[in-house]
Order: C-alpha cells, then structure tokens, then sequence
C-alpha cells in the first residue's frame, strides 16, 4: 500500500471527527492503526521467505531470506496517527495530500509520502546485479515460480508471481483496515456531515464511507499527476482504461521541475485545508 494511503487510512478517525466544518478541538478519538501489526505480517512472510529459499536453491539459484524492517515512524506521524489535530494541520499546510510535494520537497523530513532510502538494504541485490542478462532472465523467472510455491505453502495463497503476491497482500490490508473504519457507527454518520461540507465547498464527493472521504483529497490530486504523466507521455493512452475486476489501476507519475509543481501543490494545500475545520 502507498505511505500517504497508509496514514491516510489510519488517520481517518481524525479527519472526519474534525473534518470540513466540524470541531477544530481534537478529537478524543484519536486514528487508531491498522489492527494487523507490523510484527504480525512480518510474522507471515518468514516463512514465506524460507520457502522461497529453499526452491531457489532447487532451482540452481543463491538466494537469501529477507525479511524487511519496518519502516521507523517519524515523530510527527507519530502524533499524526495518535490524533493530533495540529500535526495533520502542519503537515497539510507544508505537503497537502502528498501528491505534488514529491516534486517540490522530494526530501522532506515528514512528507506524507516519504520513503527511506532502502538501497543495498535487500542483500539479494549482491546476487542479481552481478547476473549476465540471460542469468538475469532465468533467476527473475525462477523468482516468480518459487514466489508461487512458497505462497501456496506457507501462506495458503494462489498467486501468479511475486508482485501478484504482494499486490494480494496490500489489497487485503486495504480492505481490513477499510472494514475497521467503516464498521464504526460514530464515523459513518458523521461522514456524511463532512461529505455534505465538501459539496458546498465545491469540491466532488464521489463516496460518503469515511474510508473513501479519507483518501478523496488524495486521489484527486493524483489522477491529476496522472493526467499530466500521461500527456507527457507517448507510450500510453491519454485517458486510462477502466480497471478490470481484481486489477489495480496503474497511474503514471509526470516529469515536473519544482518551479512546474508549485502552483499544482499550491491548489494541493488549499484542498487538504479545506478538509480541516478552520
């Protein structure tokens, strides 16, 4: 799942028990995170991980288990998750949504969707990066074989490749924190209050579910990045498929200087305020 749809969805709560009109005071419930730990998915891939080992080395194949850290969480993500209203406010007025700030602050501390540099963190890129291309072919393929395998084993999952297995995982993820936010009855009634502001403020409300209100400012502004992406782009269609069923939808970052974003975050900004109390 993308960082900014993470935080997105665990501070929820926050946004629409003090979202567009409501009450500026934070909120006494404060975001909770998703209710599958950290520890508990890293728990599920070891094994995984194992298994994939054990095939690739059937395969002819060096390969070593890995089982990446959890990303640390930075101090104001920490209040953001926890709650604080102040904190989403700050971070919304420097980064909006998290879509065109990648552009004009591509190394900012608490961007929204600021990733850890994580090269070299994977040892098994001391193995592929020193393979000839047709080595290349064969342990990529190996790769995406032994991924199905090891799921099937370990985790009771029909997959097609490795990113299909991640692709699952991310979408069943999405979907039970998705359930958790939207089982709540405080939340859903006061959505649709929020939905009601965002309308009289103009903007277009596609779904009232505190899920869908909780990642609107943000797919907004990246099927925008999209549109711009695609324009610039000659290999691709100017507008985008419908998804089939079970599909993700692909979208296509654009090539902007930080002087072209600007304006673009500018407007960012103003929606992501727009969706806080004044």
């Amino acid at each position: 799942m993308n960082t900014i749809r993470k935080t997105a969805l665990a501070l929820a709560a926050t946004i629409v028990l003090s979202g567009c009109g409501g009450d500026a005071e934070p909120a006494e419930k404060g975001a909770s995170p998703p209710s599958t730990s950290a520890a508990t998915a890293q728990d599920k891939r070891r094994p995984f991980e194992s298994v994939k080992a054990d095939c690739m080395k059937q395969k002819g194949f060096s390969y070593i288990a890995y089982v990446p850290q959890e990303d640390p969480m930075t101090d104001g993500e920490r209040k953001r998750r926890a709650g604080d209203y102040e904190a989403l406010k700050a971070q919304r007025a420097k980064y909006g949504f998290g879509v065109f700030s990648l552009y004009v602050y591509p190394k900012g501390p608490d961007a929204p969707d600021n990733m850890p540099d994580l090269s070299g963190a994977d040892p098994n890129g001391d193995i592929w990066t020193k393979l000839s291309p047709a080595q290349s072919k064969s342990y990529w393929k190996a790769v995406n074989a032994c991924a199905v395998v090891a799921a099937k084993q370990a985790l009771g999952k029909k997959v097609t490749s490795d990113t299909d297995l991640f692709d699952q995982l991310a979408a069943a993820s999405d979907r039970a924190t998705e359930r958790e936010i939207d089982g709540d009855a405080e939340l859903v009634e006061l959505a649709s209050s929020m939905a009601t502001c965002l309308t009289g403020k103009g903007y277009k409300v596609s779904g009232t579910r505190p899920s869908q209100l909780s990642t609107r400012g943000w797919t907004a502004f990246l099927d925008q990045e999209d549109e711009i992406g695609r324009r610039q782009r000659e290999d691709v269609p100017d507008v985008p498929s419908p998804p089939k069923k079970g599909e993700i939808g692909r979208t296509f970052g654009a090539r902007l200087t930080a002087a072209e974003a600007k304006p673009y975050l500018d407007k960012e900004i103003k929606a992501a305020l727009d969706e806080l109390p004044e």
